[in-house]
This record gives C-alpha cells, structure tokens and sequence, in this order.
C-alpha cells in the first residue's frame, strides 16, 4: 500500500468528498450583509468582500481546491497573502493537513489586473513556433506559481474548424501537428523541461468541443469515433508521451448522445486507456451540474454527481453544487464508494507531486520562481505579437516610408486599445463586475446567474467603460494610430463614422491622401457586446457593422487602402480583400499591439506569421479546414475539385499556413528515406529576396493507399528559419512513422505499408517539391 493508498484509507467520507470539490471566492461572501446588487467600487472593484475565514462555515469538512483564486484580490503581493492565508485555513480544516490546489488561467498571461498579458493563443499559433507559446506558458507560470497558483487551466487543445465558434482565439487552430506542437510548447513553459516547476498545466476540452453542432458552445458534436480519436485526441496524444500532462479538463458537449463529463468511452476507454493518461480530470465550470440541470440525464444533482465520477471525473469545479450530495448517492448504493476512493486518490497524487500532502511528495523543497519583472515580459510580449502578425496580401505597398506618401488613418480600431485583448485576459475579466450590476440592476435583459444569458445579453453604450477599463490595466499601451505617428508624424486621422460608397464626406476626408490605412476588427470577450468569445457564437461571422463597406467606399474613392484587421479567428473577407492593396492581421496582440503593427507596417519588424487555420470565402463553405478527407472537401490530389456552381471560386481566400514576408524563398527536398521507424527528409531554403526575412517551410503527407480514407494533406512536421537575403539553410525532418498512424477496421492503430508521399512548401497550397517512399507497416500497441 502506498502512502496515498494510506492516506485515503484513513480519511473518513465526508473528508474524501471535500478533496474532490472547489470553492470559489463568492462562497465566501456573507450573503446577509448584501442588501442588492452591489457595485464595483475602487476599494471593491468586483462589489464584493470575500472573507477568507469565513471558509470553515462554507466547507467545514475541508475542501480540496480554490477555483478563480486570482479572484481574491486586485494586488499580486496581497493575493500571495490571501492564498497563504487560504492553504493555513484549508490545511487545518483537515487532520492531515493536505493543502488545497489553487486554480487560474493563463493561456494568454496570467488572468489578473496585474498579470501579464500575451496575444491569444490563436495569435501565438500564428508563429508557427512553439518557442513561442512556450515562452508564454514560462511567463504565466512563473507569474502564477510566485502567487501561491498550482494549476493553469490551459492550454486549449481543441481542433477549431469552424470559425462561427466564439472561442477559436482560445485555440492553436485547425491541424491537429499544429495544435499538439503549440500545446506542448505552452506546457514545456509552464511546468519546464523536467515537469518539476511546482506548477502544472491542463489540457482541454476533452474531447471535439471546437466542431460542435452548428458552432454553437457547448452543443452536441457530431464525429465519429474513429475521427475522434485519431484527429481530435492526437493533441492529448502527444501531450501525455512528450510532456507528461497530468490535468485534463472535460469539454461541455454531448457524442452520440451522452454528455462527456459523464462519458465513459470518452474519459476511461480512450482517454485512460487508449492515450495512457493516468493524471486528474477535473469538470469544466458547472457541466457536472448541467447533468441535472440542462441535458437531465440524472433525475437528482447527487444522481450527476455519480454519473461523472463513475465515468472517470475526479473533481467537480469550481464549487460543489452536485459533489456536496454524494454521502447520499453512497449510501444508498448508487456510487460505490470505491469509484470515490479513486478519486480522491488522483487528487491527492497530483497533490503530492506539488508538496501539499506532508509526509508524501518530493523530497527537496521546492524554490518558488521569481515572477517576470513588467519590462522582461512587454519585451516578451513583443517578440509572441510579431512573430505571430500575418501578412495576408501586398501588391507591394508594403513596407511603408515615413514621408514618402500622404497617408491616412481610418477604422474603429485605430484609436482603441479593448479590441486587442480576447477572453481569458485581464481587461475581459475586468469587464465582469459592470456588466453583472448593470444586469442585476435590471438595467439590461438578462440573468446574472445564467451564463447563456450573462455572455449574450446586451449592454447598450458599455463600450466606453470596457475601454477605459482597458487603458486604466495597461496605461503602458498604445493605439495603431499613436503608434504610426510615432515612426511618421505627418500621418492624419479622419474619423469618418457611418458612411458608404458615393459620399461626399469619403471624398473630402481623403481627397488630399495618397493611401488610407484602414483599422477594423472585432470585439473578443465574455459579456456586453462582443461578436467572439466564449459563449459568443455568430451566425455570420464578418466584421461587424459598416466596417467592410467603409473600405470598399474607400477604394472606389481610388484610394490605396492598406487593411488592418484585429480577429481572433478567420472571418469572410473577400470583399475586404478585393478592395485592399494589403492586408495584415493581427491576432489580438494585447497591450503591445499598437507598437507591433505600426513597426510592420513601416518596415521596422517582419510580419512573421502564417494562418493556423483556413479562411473560407463564403459563409456556405463552412467548415473549411485543409486536411479534408480524399473525396471530400475543396481539395483532392488526383481529381478535378467539385466545388459550390454559384461561387466563382471554391478554393480557400486564405489557404492554412499562408503569410507574405517582404522577401521571397525557395524550398525543395534534398532527400528522403526510412530508417527504422522514422522517414528523415532533407531539405533546403533559400531566400530569393533582397531582404532578411523568416520563411516557415511545412512539410506534409499523404498515404497513396490505406484501408481507411486519409486526408488529402496531413501536416506532420514544419520548421522557422531566419535567412539573410540570398542566404540557404539546410533543414532535416525526422518524422515519426506513428505519426501517420491510424485506427483499422479492426480497431487496432498503425500504418499499412505502403508508398506515402512527402510535400513540401510555404503553405498548404503552396506546394513547392514532393518524393515518395515506401513505408512498412507499423503496429502500435
């Protein structure tokens, strides 16, 4: 018997039960002393007091976790405080002292007024670099763990495939190499090369949350097993072999008919069985709870208590609303109190390996890491925002010269510093104290203690809070148009509001310009008005309002528009392009975004990215993603395409993995051979151009002939270099037979022997060399 088997042997069943449940600070407000609504004040910038000792009346039997811990306090050395303040409490309300797992998120920086903030993870795929993400997760991790924090709920390791979704920004994209590649990198930051940091990370959502029925959150998905597993759950694949992910987090959806947090093939077959993860799975906010409460498959909050836990759930989170109920469902013989015992010892495993159970954990102390002084981390966050800014389309405009053209700012987003941060940042979680009192004061539509309703009611006119709230967290941060004028001061700005093509005011504002730089975008958040965010699901995802008339009533002015576009997800822009001469977009930078995209548009920085997912031209093409099944899709290696009669174009308007630099590259393959249960694959880049400049060469698969249909181009491996003009770079290749591997009709994964084809190029329709080698079969066990 180990220690832990011990430890649980010995605890009593209401001490087990508090192991498995979270609370949150608003458990700890003193309901009697509210006499409404309250609201948000400097001193109470939530409206709330939370008062920590008031935790053994909320959970008296002790409690095994405090989710939205960054929620305690407004000041990072005051959290730290009120964490160790929390842990002395939780550890007493138990005899044996087990310390409580304190929970944040942090795919974008840590979620804190003082936390440092990132692009979205959208924007960090962009790089194509997973020194890049990783180097986000370095910076909330040590941020996080210096607070007292364990546990990042990030990063997201869905397949976005749908861009109608509210919560692509979240993601790394839509290839599954992509995303693992990113995933890992974040988690290599976070927890570091050994795992040892004291901190850990979770993946999430399992499983196939991001293509779910109609894009809309949390509804059903409609994938097959096989899919599921060989696409969907690569990414956990590859996290749990390459980096040893121990959390897993459950996604809100229901396949085939049961909910996932209550999903046994999801969570025991595949997850703990098939992948070999032997970690904690913890529930998404509430879905344990939506058991009872929306898709009623168990008639009692205890009776959805046990479904998850008998699935292979370990927590429920954040508070306790089902789990508080299980001495009832144990009693009477509905849950075995042995499917709780493997729980709490779950739990209590992860809690050892982060030194909060004594007597059983590691052997040295740990020393807690120094956060990221505010300078290292804006230099930092510089270097993510660059690399990950895409250049969609030049017709040579681009770079610009200071004073070499009369050039005007227009656009929403040019004077704005909100519309750069997406959900899961600091200035969105801020946006929640204003938005529940306006709704609780019935000063909106809508229920504060709903989520559907708190993330799509309307707030009419809340937009000047929501940017002043923005500025007041990040007063280091520029607009694009402060930013131009920075490196050209003779730019103006022309605030030109709601007009159309054939007015006289777009005429007189630019009649004395050569080029008009145009800033739109979308808003990205939890409540108010957002068009993207969690919850936040668009039936026509375009940029909102007049945006895409304004730069076609601009260009028929015979005006040269370069387009800005602020997105964390593909949108329809082919109009937008036709009238652009250029075009870059930039991924929700956060607080460096004004800095980084002037810098490219003049030139001073490269625009470094390539898109992590596809960008359809029509509403109808949805979902697009480039490695569509052979026979399916816009694409196919040896057929005529059958694309849609009534759009001209059925290709891509940005195929996956595109960007311009301002130089040119050549790429080929050198070489290709297997060596045991590798290919290797040697090839070279050139840059062709007169400048400096990064090119990300991609290389791609794809099996000649399978028993089970493939995709028409599986990315399995890519690589950034940085050439001087006319310099060549050698690369090498080494991919893993298993990563071509598949589910056979008989259940069992490998590789059928056989000729597999290599491509090389820029992107994904940019093919630039192919070889084919023959494969031999591979059995994975």
């Amino acid at each position: 018997m180990t220690g832990i088997d011990n430890l649980v042997a010995r605890m009593d069943l209401d001490q087990k039960i508090g192991q498995i449940h979270g609370v949150v600070p608003m458990d700890l407000v003193d309901q009697a002393k509210l006499s409404g609504p309250p609201a948000p004040t400097p001193e109470l910038p939530t409206g709330f007091l939370y008062e920590i000792e008031r935790l053994p009346l909320v959970r008296p039997h002790g409690v095994g976790h405090l989710s939205l811990g960054w929620q305690l306090s407004q000041d990072l050395e005051q959290l730290t405080r009120d964490i160790a303040r929390f842990q002395e409490i939780a550890r007493d309300l138990n005899p044996f002292g087990i310390g409580v797992l304190v929970h944040a998120e942090g795919v974008n920086g840590l979620v804190h007024p003082q936390g440092h903030q990132f692009p979205t993870a959208w924007g960090q795929a962009a790089s194509w670099d997973p020194a890049i993400s990783g180097m986000v997760g370095d910076t909330a991790g040590r941020q996080a763990r210096s607070a007292g924090i364990h546990l990042l709920f990030s990063p997201v390791l869905d397949l976005a495939r749908d861009l109608r979704w509210g919560r692509v920004h979240e993601t790394y994209g839509e290839d599954p190499e992509l995303v693992a590649r990113m995933g890992i990198g974040f988690m290599r930051g976070v927890q570091g090369d050994d795992g040892e940091s004291g901190i850990l990370a979770t993946g999430k959502h399992f499983l196939g949350y991001g293509t779910s029925l109609g894009a809309l959150n949390q509804a059903a998905t409609h994938l097959g097993r096989r899919e599921l597993t060989d696409v969907h759950a690569e990414p956990f694949r590859r996290a749990i072999a390459e980096v040893g992910l121990s959390v897993v987090m459950n996604s809100y959806n229901e396949i085939d008919g049961i909910p996932a947090v209550a999903n046994g093939w999801l969570l025991n077959d595949l997850l703990r069985g098939q992948l070999g993860f032997t970690g904690l799975v913890v529930s998404d906010y509430d879905s344990m709870a939506m058991l009872y409460n929306t898709y009623r498959t168990a008639p009692t909050p205890a009776h959805a208590a046990a479904q998850a836990l008998g699935a292979g759930v370990d927590v429920e989170l954040p508070s306790a609303p089902t789990s508080s109920g299980l001495r009832t469902v144990i009693e009477d013989g509905t849950l075995a109190e042995e499917v709780l015992d493997r729980a709490v010892t779950r739990v209590l495993e992860v809690k050892a390996r982060l030194g909060l159970v004594p007597d059983v954990g590691p052997a040295r102390p740990r020393t807690v890491p120094k956060a990221p002084e505010p300078a290292e981390a804006r230099d930092r966050a510089r270097v993510v925002a660059t690399a990950g800014s895409t250049l969609l389309a030049n017709d040579g405009i681009l770079p610009l010269r200071p004073g070499g053209a009369r050039i005007a700012v227009v656009g929403p987003a040019a004077t704005e510093i909100r519309i750069h941060f997406g959900s899961y940042s600091s200035v969105a979680d801020a946006e929640f104290p204003p938005a529940i009192y306006r709704i609780a004061a019935s000063q909106a539509q809508g229920s504060p203690e709903v989520f559907p309703d708190l993330f799509q009611t309307k707030l009419p006119g809340i937009e000047p809070v929501f940017e002043e709230g923005a500025r007041r967290l990040h007063p280091e941060a520029v607009t694009v148009l402060d930013a131009i004028r920075a490196i050209d001061p003779g730019v103006r700005h022309r605030a030109l509001g709601s007009l159309t093509a054939g007015s006289p005011a777009i005429d007189a504002a630019v009649i004395d310009v050569d080029v008009v730089i145009a800033v739109v975008g979308e808003r990205t958040g939890w409540v108010g008005n957002h068009t993207a965010g969690e919850g936040r699901t668009t039936a026509d995802p375009v940029l909102p309002g007049n945006q895409p008339e304004l730069i076609q009533a601009l260009h028929a002015a015979g005006k040269r528009v370069v387009t800005v576009v602020v997105s964390g997800r593909p949108l329809l822009l082919e109009a937008v392009h036709d009238a652009s001469a250029a075009m870059l977009l930039a991924a929700l930078l956060g607080p460096v975004a004004g800095t980084v995209i002037a810098d490219i548009l003049y030139g001073v920085s490269e625009p470094g990215g390539r898109t992590p997912s596809t960008f359809p031209r029509h509403l109808g093409q949805l979902p697009m993603y480039h490695g569509h099944p052979v026979g399916s899709g816009y694409d196919h290696p040896t057929m005529p395409r059958h694309g849609y009669v009534d759009l001209r174009d059925s290709s891509p308007l940005y195929p996956f993995g595109h960007g311009l630099t301002y130089t040119s590259f050549a790429t080929s393959i050198e070489g290709v051979r297997v060596e045991g249960d590798h290919v290797r694959i040697l090839a070279t880049v050139t840059n062709t151009g007169q400048r400096a400049g990064t090119a990300v060469v991609q290389l791609y698969a794809r099996d000649e002939a399978a028993t089970i249909v493939r995709p028409v181009r599986q990315l399995v491996d890519f690589a950034r270099s940085h050439l001087a003009a006319d310099a060549t770079a050698s690369l090498e290749f080494l991919v893993p037979l298993s990563r071509l591997a598949y589910t056979w009709p008989d259940g069992q994964r490998g590789l059928e022997a056989g000729d597999v084809t290599f491509l090389l190029g820029l992107s994904s329709a940019d093919i630039r060399d192919e070889a084919t080698v023959e494969v031999p079969t591979l059995v994975l066990t």
